[in-house]
């Protein structure tokens, strides 16, 4: 957040000189000093939400800048909100989301960051154009922690920024359609008695899949072999454009003390009304119900959404555990051969 920051600060402090009042910023409808005062507006609202641990609306409040604030004066006020958010990131823990109404009604620290992140590099684009100054164009590594954390549907491709620009309809990308609509998206949360199922980013899925811990704190002795795959999966479909959030891999975190015991997740979006699941956990947590728990909870959802009537399940013949929690949640053995067998859930 607050690279993010010090790069609009400084774009923006070159061109000070020019007409913020009566200037459009680019493509907006707003002049480029509204659109200064939007960008410290909403720095302000995503750390009231956090602070406030918003659960259902934004918090009641707002930020006016002076009207007889010059322009040194809006930047600080960038400064300034963009460094309570850096703070609200950092002291809020991990388990906490609040209220934002895109597309899930609701939002960790990681997504406020992003989001934060997001309209600071975007509206310093847009001031910079309807300025005429020199092209904006921040540190590649930010645009592509925005990409990695609320744009998962978005093909990432060779320039972070750029493709930034297309999928928020700024720019053209070789190959590509021009964006007209869009929005972000924050990870999907699903609930259980024990557990809290936390979609996977694919900044998340990429540091799982090379031997990291994704950004959780896992029970001994951590993520086992099933979850680094599917997160290797995860991160493969988003590079083809192909990864849909809803439909992807998700963290089984226990709701006592905030640690992940597994991982479970679709193989893809759902195919002619059939989608199919998967799952594993660590070796520490096993025999305690979670994976039961957890496949009736997403299982339940995936049945509850349009066009989906059967929850698919393939098990290795050999792995009677997993037979077991596939039972236990409902399931019917509708087929097998010499390596494996199949099981459905129908709605």
């Amino acid at each position: 957040m607050e690279e993010a920051v010090a790069d609009c600060v400084a774009a923006l402090g070159a061109v000070t000189d020019r007409d913020w009042e009566r200037v459009r910023a680019g493509r907006l409808e707003w002049s480029c000093r509204e659109t200064a005062a939007h960008i410290a507006s909403d720095l302000i609202a995503y750390a009231g939400q956090l602070a406030g641990r918003a659960t259902d609306a934004y918090v009641p409040f707002e930020i006016a800048v002076e009207e007889d604030a010059g322009h040194a004066g809006l930047l600080h006020t960038i400064e300034t909100t963009g460094a309570l958010l850096a703070a609200a990131v950092r002291t809020t823990p991990r388990a906490v989301r609040a209220f934002h109404p895109y597309p899930f009604r609701h939002a960790n620290r990681e997504g406020f960051a992003a989001m934060g992140v997001a309209e600071v590099l975007l509206h310093t684009h847009d001031i910079t154009e309807g300025l005429g100054g020199t092209p904006y164009e921040p540190p590649a590594a930010l645009a592509s922690f925005v990409l990695t954390r609320i744009f998962p549907a978005v093909r990432p491709g060779d320039t972070p920024w750029r493709t930034l620009l297309w999928a928020t309809g700024r720019g053209d990308l070789p190959g590509r359609e021009p964006v007209t609509a869009w929005r972000w998206c924050n990870n999907p949360v699903l609930p259980s008695e024990r557990l809290i199922l936390e979609g996977v980013t694919p900044a998340a899925a990429e540091d799982l899949s090379v031997g990291g811990d994704g950004g959780f704190t896992w029970v001994d002795p951590g993520p086992f072999e099933g979850t680094r795959e599917g997160a290797g999966i995860t991160l493969k479909l988003y590079e083809e454009g192909l990864f849909r959030p809803e439909w992807g891999m998700y963290v089984l975190v226990r709701r006592e003390d905030d640690r992940a015991v597994g991982a479970m997740g679709f193989h893809g979006a759902p195919d002619d009304g059939r989608v199919e699941i998967g799952y594993d956990l660590s070796e520490g947590a096993r025999g305690r119900g979670y994976a039961t728990e957890a496949l009736r909870a997403l299982s339940g959802w995936a049945l509850e959404q349009d066009g989906v009537s059967t929850v698919v399940a393939t098990v290795e013949r050999e792995n009677v555990p997993s037979q077991n929690v596939v039972a236990r949640a409902g399931f019917t053995l509708v087929s097998e051969d010499s390596a494996q067998f199949v099981y459905e859930l129908r709605g």
